[in-house]
């Protein structure tokens, strides 16, 4: 019986007083290898045709003068998405449903935008403060609004994955707890339950993985 509902977040398993459960975002290295050697299969030429159309979608996004940029948002699409499917697998821990996660993702590449559309295209980011057609009297308070939805850029991306990868967990964790009182009827009805909420967990995580990178995307087009 858990103490804490949220102790199945917590990166408790550790030698010598280093955390392991941080190592399961860096298993998808074990996979790289073994896509040089293996014969092409289904699973293989859909990963390539998401691939594909997701870098059509991120050129479109970054605009015409994006030089194979969008390979670094799909790099990132990637490494979320292999995260949060692998916290579905039991025993396996949830390095995205962390801040310390997402923000270390969202917030330097944000950083990286600003410093780069403020150095190198100054005046269009000053343009970007004031809608068009913003009436004079409007302009101060449009400035300011601007201003503070560019500074929680990080925040909103980086809190909108871990609160969903949070949520779905701990809906799982719940009616997982309820088992052991339940009868032989209602348990299987909690099973079947459990199923489908794992379907669905598993659509959310591949959704919000192409959120946060789409979002990167069209973060990184604005200071073009």
């Amino acid at each position: 019986m858990m103490m804490n509902l949220f102790s199945s977040f917590d990166p408790i398993s550790s030698v010598i007083s280093l955390s392991l459960n941080w190592t399961s975002s860096v298993l998808a290295f074990l996979f790289i290898p073994y896509l040089y050697w293996a014969m092409p299969s289904r699973s293989s030429l859909l990963w390539s045709n998401l691939i594909l159309n997701i870098h059509k979608e991120f050129k479109i996004l970054l605009g015409p003068n994006s030089q194979g940029g969008s390979i670094v948002f799909i790099s990132l699409f990637g490494l979320i998405m292999f995260n949060n499917l692998l916290g579905l697998s039991p025993y396996v821990f949830t390095a995205t449903s962390h801040l310390a996660m997402t923000l270390s993702l969202s917030l330097p590449l944000w950083m990286s935008f600003m410093l780069f559309g403020w150095i190198n295209h100054t005046k269009h980011m000053f343009a970007h403060l004031v809608p068009l057609g913003t009436p004079s009297l409007l302009t101060p308070l449009m400035v300011l609004i601007e201003t503070v939805s560019n500074l929680i850029r990080p925040g909103t991306l980086a809190i909108r994955l871990a609160a969903n990868m949070i949520a779905g967990h701990l809906l799982l964790t719940l009616l997982g707890n309820t088992g052991n009182q339940l009868s032989k009827s209602l348990l299987s009805i909690l099973i079947l339950s459990q199923i489908l909420l794992l379907l669905l967990e598993s659509a959310v995580a591949v959704i919000q993985s192409y959120v946060f990178a789409a979002l990167s995307t069209l973060y990184a087009g604005e200071v073009n």
